[in-house]
């Protein structure tokens, strides 16, 4: 498949092409680089012309530089631009001008990753749709998904995320979309804000970049709603609401969440709508209202989209629930695993809590006579001056009540630590490797457990470690 030719590309990106060459996609890493690519040289902790050399020798078909890197030959298949971003940048106007595809933009404090991931479910069965796999979301991540759309998408979706103001306007403006939704609002990346009235302005900034005659998609139960909605109305031509509070265009008005999926039931425009999603959590289920009020507006078929829906799952880190078998030869001697590693602030946290507070352990086959509610939780970064207090204030959660033991993990968890009765505290420890190393001795058959943090707490080594000790397997849940 050709994506970009060396002429096509030269002339989105005003850059010099050496070479006849042709991509069929584009890489920021030789890692993960597949014959044909077009490797971009970017620069970040390491400089990505040191890997020219080696991205050529596994098949890529042409370099992104701003230079001819040492050791490559001046006569290499290479693309020579001024600035490697702002080339990477261009190609992605190029590819978002020259497709007629419908597009819809994902921000949120929580939720936007599964949102993306829930719309590309649903919208695959109606079009070729395109989507990053992963969560590439920031100044460089919204062009790199776009410099791959090919050029016959007929739905795309792009995930905008942030970490400092004026962030997310730029990308959203870049991408064009015709529907934009705010999943939520919620307190992170504190430490570059001055408060979540700042956060919701920021989120809010996606609206800028609508089409003419856009839709903007936006949560009426956040306390900052009145932002977003007043941002909304001067970019869109049409402001949809979602949520559970009454007189919401979308409005949840019961759930019911299972072993295995969540169960829901919505009201839109006067139309009962049962949808199901398939993995346990009522957050999943507000979200889906956001997801199926941009199918409608992006003139998609609703009901094909329901349908799909309750095949959706969460990414690896992002909720997934497995069940892990501790022996081979007894299959009854099983942990149930909620592998949340990958992201963590106080409004994700309290709803992962409340996913394993309605779990159900399994008593009378471990060592402990009756199964546990074990939660391993890491460090919630970005936080700011504040971020001891909104630790131990998870102690207070109602969801929290119902846990049987919490394992922290970092120096900021230490404030949750302390905070727990003592009846709940596991183990505190300050990095993950500690814990991870313990893992086995804090676990028994018919436990669920949850395991939480910011990426940068690195409990994902805890997950890695529970499932070495799972010497019989892993198995998913079985839906309902």
């Amino acid at each position: 498949m050709s994506l970009w030719t060396a002429a096509e590309a030269a002339a989105a990106t005003g850059g010099r092409s050496v070479g006849g060459w042709v991509a069929s996609g584009v890489s920021i890493d030789t890692r993960t680089l597949a014959p044909g690519d077009l490797f971009v040289a970017l620069k970040d902790v390491r400089d990505g012309h040191d890997f020219v050399a080696q991205a050529l020798e596994k098949g890529a078909a042409a370099a992104l530089v701003s230079r001819v890197p040492d050791g490559v030959h001046s006569d290499a298949p290479l693309l020579i631009a001024d600035d490697v971003l702002s080339a990477l940048e261009a190609l992605g106007q190029a590819a978002r001008s020259r497709t007629s595809a419908r597009v819809v933009a994902v921000t949120g404090s929580v939720g936007k990753t599964s949102t993306k991931d829930m719309l590309r479910t649903v919208l695959a069965g109606q079009g070729c749709t395109h989507a990053a796999e992963a969560s590439y979301n920031n100044q460089w991540g919204v062009p790199l998904t776009l410099a791959r759309m090919p050029a016959d998408t007929e739905y795309a979706v792009i995930e905008i995320g942030m970490n400092h103001p004026g962030e997310i306007a730029p990308l959203s403006r870049m991408a064009r979309p015709h529907v934009a939704i705010v999943t939520t609002v919620a307190p992170a990346h504190l430490e570059a804000f001055q408060s979540i009235d700042g956060i919701a302005d920021e989120k809010a900034s996606i609206f800028e970049g609508l089409e003419p005659g856009g839709t903007a998609i936006v949560n009426g139960d956040v306390c900052t709603a009145a932002i977003l909605r007043e941002t909304a109305a001067g970019h869109a031509e049409t402001v949809v609401t979602f949520g559970e509070s009454a007189g919401l265009d979308w409005r949840l008005i019961d759930v019911q969440v299972h072993r295995a999926a969540t169960v829901a039931k919505a009201e839109a425009a006067g139309e009962k709508v049962l949808f199901k999603v398939g993995t346990p959590g009522a957050h999943f289920a507000v979200n889906a209202l956001a997801v199926l009020a941009a199918v409608e507006a992006m003139g998609a078929d609703r009901d094909v989209a329901v349908s799909d829906l309750g095949r959706w799952h969460p990414p690896s880190g992002r909720g997934t629930h497995e069940t892990l078998m501790l022996d081979i030869a007894d299959e009854t001697l099983t942990i149930a695993l909620i592998d949340d590693a990958f992201n963590a602030n106080p409004a994700s946290m309290a709803a992962s809590l409340a996913v394993l507070a309605g779990t159900h352990p399994e008593d009378g086959i471990g060592r402990v006579a009756a199964g546990r509610r074990i939660a391993i939780l890491g460090d919630m970064l970005e936080l700011g001056p504040d971020e001891m207090a909104l630790h131990a204030e998870l102690a207070e959660l109602p969801a929290t009540q119902s846990l049987d033991i919490v394992h922290c993990v970092g120096p900021r968890m230490r404030a949750l630590y302390d905070a727990l009765p003592e009846r709940k505290r596991g183990r505190w420890v300050e990095t993950a490797e500690e814990l991870a190393a313990q893992t086995a001795r804090l676990i028994d058959a018919g436990d669920v457990i949850l395991v939480k943090g910011s990426k940068g707490s690195k409990v994902s080594l805890v997950v890695e470690a529970l499932k070495r000790a799972a010497r019989g397997g892993t198995r998913e849940e079985e839906e309902v």
